[in-house]
């Protein structure tokens, strides 16, 4: 038998999930019977009981107090002629897989999160709303509350992971718009949880003798093609697929989402290279040109997969794998991305010498300034070191 002081815990707090749902002053009572749970009832001066199938324990009693509460919502229904026999019979004989259509449910929830594209959608919300599905529809065991639902829903993904961390804004997103529109029981609020989050690591930029030669080791011409618009331009993966000529410019007509609430999206921009340098100078490989006459870039895949295409062909090359390892020396992880954090590093390295300000190189990459200094800050020059450097020349 639990300790006095913990079950008066448990069973207060299944008092309180069902007083969330009731009106005041209503006079239902879950007490102990020969070790299950009994369902006691007082309206307008006559007292109705029954034994519950539930066992008197912290899970069995927070079962019961759901099961009760759809009996109070059928009991003060026309149907439910404040019987609790008839009541009891009909929530028992109603399957609870058809409580919640969870398939209209999650198609309303959809329209209420216009920000999030087809590929969002079945990446980042999906996979949760059908954990979240499959617990509510169990027919025992199912969460006591919005912490356990939110808990057991989170399981699969790791503990401080970036992933985890987007699937739990979705379900608290989803918990949030489900309980406000008594489409989920108000014990089901989303609730803060406290999470460690995962180191991020540093992103690793590669040099501009490396990506010389990783181009040289590619036998795909347009591969190359490929690498060299990623590594003079920054661009990312996905935007290869959007490069035109207009006015004797580059630009890219990629439109990436920002995550507002109003479906604000990144517009149209010009693009700015940044030449790679090899033991001669600056070399230019005439990619203004080549794009202008529309030499045929790599097959990415469908939209919005150019970086998975991208790493499926890195991950073959084995000087990419040998840079992999170097950074890993660093502790920093070698990513398709590595082309535009070197970008990122020429743009800063060179800022002085071209009069950039952190807010024309965020500009030229596509995103806010903010943005940029969460992401790229490891590479604005900050005067320290060259404040030592001018020992050497004293």
């Amino acid at each position: 038998m639990p300790k006095k002081s913990n079950l008066q815990d448990w069973v207060k707090s299944a008092r309180n999930m069902m007083r969330l749902e009731m009106h005041a002053g209503a006079k239902w009572y879950l007490v102990e019977s020969r070790g299950r749970v009994k369902l006691e009832v007082r309206d307008e001066g006559k007292y109705q009981s029954r034994v519950l199938n539930y066992e008197w324990s912290n899970r069995g009693l927070h079962e019961a107090a759901r099961r009760t509460i759809e009996i109070y919502k059928n009991f003060y229904s026309e149907s439910g002629d404040k019987s609790l026999d008839k009541s009891s019979t009909f929530v028992e004989n109603s399957s609870s897989r058809h409580e919640i259509n969870f398939e209209e449910l999650f198609a309303d929830f959809k329209k209420f999160c216009p920000t999030a594209s087809e590929q969002t959608w079945n990446k980042s919300y999906v996979p949760v709303l059908h954990k979240v599905q499959e617990l509510l529809e169990r027919s025992k065991g199912k969460p006591q509350d919005g912490l356990e639902l939110m808990t057991l829903s989170l399981e699969q993904w790791e503990q401080g992971s970036r992933s985890r961390q987007i699937a739990r804004r979705a379900l608290q997103k989803f918990l949030q718009y489900a309980v406000i529109r008594g489409k989920l029981s108000k014990v089901y609020a989303p609730v803060k949880m406290q999470e460690t989050l995962k180191r991020k690591r540093i992103g690793y930029a590669l040099t501009d003798a490396q990506i010389l030669q990783l181009i040289a080791s590619e036998p795909d011409k347009k591969w190359q093609f490929a690498y060299q618009l990623l590594g003079v331009y920054g661009l990312r993966p996905e935007e290869l697929r959007f490069l035109v000529v207009k006015d004797g410019e580059l630009w890219t007509m990629y439109e990436k989402s920002m995550g507002g609430t109003k479906g604000q999206k990144t517009e149209p921009r010009k693009l700015a290279p940044l030449y790679i340098k090899d033991g001669k100078g600056l070399v230019d490989w005439n990619l203004l040109e080549r794009i202008s006459n529309e030499e045929e870039l790599p097959p990415l895949g469908q939209e919005g997969k150019g970086g998975e295409a991208l790493v499926t062909r890195l991950r073959r090359n084995k000087t990419w794998i040998k840079f992999k390892k170097q950074a890993e020396k660093l502790k920093e992880d070698l990513v398709p991305y590595a082309f535009r954090h070197r970008y990122a590093k020429v743009a800063h390295s060179r800022s002085v010498e071209l009069g950039l300000t952190i807010k024309d190189i965020s500009f030229v990459m596509g995103h806010t300034s903010e943005v940029h200094q969460q992401n790229y800050a490891r590479f604005i020059p900050d005067g320290i070191s060259d404040k030592f450097a001018k020992q050497m020349v004293a």
